[in-house]
């Protein structure tokens, strides 16, 4: 990347990113989630302007310290704890989520989310975790879980316009 930011590997209008551990079991939704979005764009011609990242627990990283003039949406898949059976899926925007950190497995905090949708359009789709195993290692999604990942691909596939 150059000092003015051309090359910038993120310089597109919609940003999907899947967070989480996939070693601490329903922690995997969101890398488990683009996989299954870049499956599902193989055989099928990607959107214009949209990038898949698989952030895993880097997040905080690809979000907060990459932020691009281009991005005009972001889309944050990732598990959040809130009052519903495992495997519901539930569209949150920053400012629903609970000040301080948003009770996730690596608890993301929300303002850095809060302050970027000052910005730009930010949307979570949250997944209710069955188990996160954390410290114990232990792969796989939830039955529950992985059964939500179709719906939010659907999800996800009506936020980015397909």
């Amino acid at each position: 990347m150059d000092i003015q930011g051309k090359n910038m590997p993120y310089n597109v209008e919609t940003l999907v990113v899947g967070c989480g551990n996939i070693l601490f079991k329903d922690d995997g939704f969101g890398p488990e989630v683009i996989y299954a979005l870049e499956g599902y764009f193989k055989d099928k011609e990607m959107p214009e302007e949209t990038m898949f990242i698989d952030a895993g627990t880097g997040a905080p990283h690809y979000i907060f310290t990459l932020p691009h003039e281009e991005w005009k949406k972001l889309i944050v898949v990732d598990v959040v704890e809130f009052d519903a059976e495992p495997g519901t899926l539930k569209l949150f925007n920053p400012f629903q989520m609970q000040k301080g950190k948003y009770e996730d497995a690596h608890s993301m905090a929300t303002e850095p989310l809060q302050d970027l949708a000052k910005d730009i359009e930010v949307v979570i789709v949250g997944c209710k975790a069955k188990e996160i195993s954390a410290p114990n290692v232990e792969m796989g999604l939830t039955e529950p879980v992985k059964n939500a990942i179709p719906e939010a691909i659907e999800m996800i596939l009506k936020e980015i316009g397909v």
